[in-house]
């Protein structure tokens, strides 16, 4: 059944303002708390207590209208639970970079994911990438090594493991896109932290130094909550808009992190890093808009 225009385009402005709450406020924030925290406990410690809240909360999110027992239930184990370890390698490696770089710098370099997903879906998914495309890529990766230049002030072993982080979640929306016809999203969300809580579980508590102030406690506790409602609300937005629609919403990211950036660490990119921004964003948005034509390129 086709929606009236009027429906439609409510929806749509709907998923936007879901897209928009998610990333350019909420992703922002989660990242803004995860470096302030970096600099007292160790990535796995954060990874461990922030996976414990987000299961809860995603839980209870998802569970009321689905079912406790059904959100467990998967037909693709084994490609679930790959999916969900490259989530938690990229969250690992996203983390550590974030210690060293400033925020807008480690987004913007994890963008390249965009670029690395048109490259594996060809010998992963079977995709034909023709020369438009391929042309993006090429132009994205310029931009990246724009800001990562060795030249610059920014350290070459964070900015490669934000490279790092990119790949895993390439990796991981290639296998998102195997799922999609098999799980029900609700079902793949709750196994994305399930997973990740098991292992940090296998390494934080063994190295662990517990907060010693209650202002230390609530941030940890609102690191689980931003990230279970953060992506709550990015389930929704892509449930209720189209994806050609809501990608380039994706780089609302840079602005919140480039503000929340410079307002608490007093980090603001240069002229070099925002040419490398601007290229990458570019790029990626004809990407998107490349992947959503139904012709071959």
């Amino acid at each position: 059944m086709t929606l009236p225009p009027s429906s439609r385009d409510g929806s749509q402005l709907r998923a936007i303002f879901y897209m928009c709450l998610a990333t350019v406020l909420l992703f922002p924030l989660l990242n803004a708390t995860v470096k302030f925290l970096g600099e007292g406990f160790t990535v796995w410690q954060i990874i461990w207590v922030r996976s414990m809240i987000h299961l809860g909360v995603m839980l209870a999110l998802c569970a009321p209208g689905y079912g406790l027992i059904q959100v467990f239930k998967t037909t693709r184990p084994v490609l679930q639970i790959t999916r969900a370890a490259l989530q938690t390698g990229a969250m690992y490696f996203f983390m550590s970079a974030l210690i060293s770089l400033p925020l807008a710098t480690v987004t913007s370099i994890t963008f390249t994911a965009a670029f690395m997903v048109v490259m594996l879906s060809i010998p992963m998914l079977g995709e034909r990438v023709g020369i438009r495309r391929w042309a993006a890529v090429l132009v994205g990766f310029i931009g990246a090594i724009i800001i990562i230049r060795p030249s610059s002030d920014i350290e070459i072993k964070p900015a490669l493991l934000a490279l790092g982080a990119a790949l895993c979640y390439a990796l991981f929306q290639i296998l998102t896109r195997k799922l999609a016809p098999h799980d029900d999203t609700r079902v793949t969300a709750v196994y994305t932290v399930l997973v990740t809580l098991v292992v940090a579980t296998g390494i934080a508590p063994f190295n662990m130094s517990w907060p010693d102030d209650t202002t230390t406690w609530m941030l940890f506790a609102v690191l689980g909550l931003i990230g279970g409602v953060s992506h709550f609300f990015l389930i929704k937005a892509y449930e209720t808009g189209e994806a050609s629609v809501l990608s380039p919403f994706d780089y609302g990211q840079l602005v919140g992190a480039t503000l929340l950036g410079y307002f608490i660490w007093g980090d603001f990119p240069d002229g070099w890093t925002w040419l490398g921004i601007a290229i990458i964003i570019c790029s990626g948005i004809y990407i998107a808009h490349r992947e959503t034509r139904r012709r071959p390129v």
